[in-house]
């Protein structure tokens, strides 16, 4: 027979009295009981806990417990403690004692109701609750603009691991969301075997890689292509945002990887991301000699070198 530390699954000292025992069993099976803890394991627990309170509330039993452990059946009735012993057809029902039982059920309960199915009185069995669905999580690709302007969007998936019927489900992306963020949809997951609520949908963003735009964090990188005469001479050019095209002021003599910031023209948020522009100085080709011969003018009238070193 496994040996059950009866003080420990209380979390009492072996020097308890009564009162104690009393107190700590009632608090563990508030605590436990299946009508009120939805954990799979409560149902054990909970049948642990009266086990160990049937026998320390008990003098006889106590005693021939702490002298015989495990045996502790055998010991009482070798020393002819008492007939039937634990499991003698005696349960729950019969550990408060007339008044005690209603206002133990009343305190965890109200209105001293016992609860349907309770294992608590005499030939009762409890009722169990059908099991909860499993929850699910699928990773959601969504755009750059999705995330930025959020709104509805309509997804389907398969009802379940392995199935191949599928559901539809029109979801609300809210403005702003980032990569690796989970939106949990309540009773959207797998649905109980046995009746019960369905499990959650947790939907992780996933944000796709866009040709113009770089995330980083909250901040939105373009890389900006202008000529050589445009970053010597500057100019002003349209730029494309998140938020539609804006002009852009460029100063004269820009270097590629300069880079320049429009405030709040980033991801949402509070407080919202920049927009940064990075310069890159494109020249055009030397593919004839119409070009080639320009590019040697240049190199005549500039004294430039670049390289400092």
């Amino acid at each position: 027979m496994k040996y059950q530390d009866y003080y420990q699954i209380l979390g009492v000292s072996r020097a308890a009295d009564e009162s104690e025992i009393k107190k700590a069993y009632r608090k563990l099976a508030r605590k436990y009981h299946p009508d009120v803890n939805q954990d799979a394991n409560a149902e054990d627990k909970f049948k642990q806990v009266n086990e160990a309170y049937e026998v320390l509330k008990d003098a006889d039993k106590r005693q021939a417990y702490d002298r015989f452990g495990a045996d502790w059946k055998h010991g009482q009735q070798f020393e002819g403690a008492g007939a039937g012993g634990f499991g003698g057809g005696a349960y729950a029902g019969d550990q408060f004692g007339g008044g005690d039982f209603s206002d133990f059920f009343e305190s965890i309960f109200g209105g001293g109701h016992q609860p349907q199915g309770s294992p608590f009185g005499q030939g009762q069995r409890h009722r169990v609750r059908p099991q909860r669905g499993a929850d699910m999580q699928l990773k959601l690709d969504i755009t750059l603009e999705e995330a930025y302007n959020g709104g509805s969007k309509t997804i389907q998936f398969a009802k379940s691991s392995g199935s191949t019927e599928m559901k539809k489900l029109k979801i609300n992306i809210p403005k702003g969301v980032k990569t690796g963020q989970k939106i949990r949809l309540a009773k959207q997951g797998q649905a109980s075997a046995g009746g019960g609520e369905s499990g959650d949908l947790l939907l992780e963003m996933n944000i796709l890689a866009h040709r113009l735009f770089r995330l980083d964090e909250r901040d939105v990188v373009l890389r900006l292509p202008i000529t050589p005469w445009e970053a010597a001479l500057g100019c002003t050019l349209k730029v494309p945002t998140l938020a539609g095209s804006v002009e852009l002021k460029i100063k004269p003599g820009m270097q590629s990887g300069q880079k320049m910031r429009l405030k709040g023209k980033g991801m949402p948020g509070s407080p919202p991301g920049d927009q940064f522009v990075e310069i890159m100085v494109h020249t055009p080709p030397a593919d004839d000699d119409q070009a080639q011969q320009f590019y040697r003018d240049m190199q005549a009238r500039f004294d430039f070198n670049p390289r400092p070193f």
